[in-house]
C-alpha cells in the first residue's frame, strides 16, 4: 500500500506569511498608509468605508495565494515593459 503524504499544523503554519485580520501584513500595512492619506487629503469619513471594501478584497484574495502582494511587486520590479510590447506582446526579464 502506498503511504500518504502527512502534513503537520506546525509546519504548515510555519510557512505561511505573518496574517492579520485576514490579510497579509503587507496590505494591511499599505491599506492604512493609502486610507490615512486620502483621509488627511479629503477630509471626509467617506475614506473608511472605501478602507474597508479595500480590507475585503485582499481578504478575499488572501484565501488563494496570502502572497499575492508580495509577487506582484516581485513581477513588477524583475519584468519591466519594454519597448517593443505592443509587437511581441511578452516582457523582458532583468536578473
Amino acid at each position: 500500500m502506498a503511504s500518504q503524504l502527512q502534513r503537520t499544523t506546525v509546519f504548515t503554519a510555519l510557512t505561511r506569511p505573518q496574517m492579520f485580520a485576514g490579510v497579509t501584513y503587507t496590505w494591511f500595512v499599505a491599506n492604512g498608509i493609502v486610507s490615512a492619506e486620502l483621509f488627511l487629503i479629503f477630509k471626509s469619513f467617506w475614506v473608511l468605508p472605501l478602507a474597508l471594501l479595500v480590507h475585503a478584497i485582499g481578504a478575499v484574495l488572501s484565501l488563494r495565494e496570502p502572497r499575492f502582494l508580495d509577487l506582484w511587486i516581485v513581477r513588477v520590479s524583475r519584468c519591466p515593459r519594454v519597448k517593443n510590447h505592443a509587437l511581441w506582446q511578452c516582457n523582458s526579464y532583468r536578473p
